[in-house]
């Protein structure tokens, strides 16, 4: 059994705001806007790896989000969403699976809450404030590099992760992180290998979990990768070459 954990934005869709050519699908539809697409051919090549490996979206999106997504493919076997810390089967959420998710983050809670403490004084925030699930912070900052230094200056960060992707801002258990529930579910499905790909911070520990990554080679000079990952040169689109890789794999397993 293989299993492939991909990250979502960015990876195998993209904002209406990335050109991705004229041959696209709409793939989110957000207050009745188009907002994210993919490719036709990342259409096809998403059926063929769908019949092949157990795919499985590992997103840090909340299942709202996560929800407003089509790949065309019906709901997946397995989805696992706010960063790993919700498991979906059949799109129904594993209760136990995130009882232990907030138990592996319960001594966090405290930096989590000083968390919201400080963004609540940070000038430089543009939204709001959101605990998502009581598992992790986020919100968007006009300044992010300065935000999160102000947050790390004050955070035990030998408990959390302080990140950001743009003008979002996140704080992370470490407890909870992609790696980490990649781990989980490789040893609930009992899985012989794991695929992964993705292209942020946010995504190093589930490329260094699998036995097989794919990534974009701007991720591999941001941030030290496992030395199994594949990198993507930036010639064509990374969701192809991604899902082009997972075949190849699997058909050489």
């Amino acid at each position: 059994m293989i299993i492939f954990n991909t990250d979502l934005d960015n990876t195998i869709i993209y904002s209406y705001k990335h050109d991705i050519g004229e041959n696209k699908i709409c793939a989110e539809i957000y207050r009745n806007r188009e907002i994210s697409f993919i490719t036709d051919k990342t259409a096809e090549l998403l059926k063929a790896v769908n019949d092949t490996v157990i795919l499985v979206p590992t997103t840090t999106r909340t299942l709202e989000q996560y929800n407003r997504i089509n790949l065309g493919l019906g709901v997946p076997k397995y989805a696992l969403v706010c960063n790993g810390g919700v498991l979906l089967k059949d799109g129904i959420e594993d209760e136990e699976w995130y009882n232990n998710s907030f138990k592996a983050v319960s001594d966090c809670q405290e930096e989590l809450s000083l968390a919201e403490e400080i963004l609540k004084r940070d000038v430089n925030r543009t939204f709001e404030i959101r605990n998502i699930r009581r598992l992790f912070i986020f919100t968007k900052s006009d300044k992010p590099l300065e935000s999160i230094g102000i947050l790390k200056s004050i955070l035990d960060t030998s408990k959390v992760d302080v990140f950001n992707n743009g003008v979002k801002v996140y704080v992370v258990p470490k407890a909870l992180s992609k790696g980490i529930a990649v781990n989980r579910l490789r040893e609930k499905l009992y899985a012989d290998k794991v695929v992964s790909a993705g292209d942020s911070e946010f995504d190093i520990s589930m490329l260094s979990a699998a036995d097989y990554a794919i990534a974009p080679k701007e991720l591999s000079e941001l941030d030290r990768l496992p030395e199994h990952t594949v990198l993507f040169d930036g010639k064509g689109i990374f969701s192809e070459f991604v899902l082009e890789k997972v075949l190849d794999i699997a058909n050489n397993h």
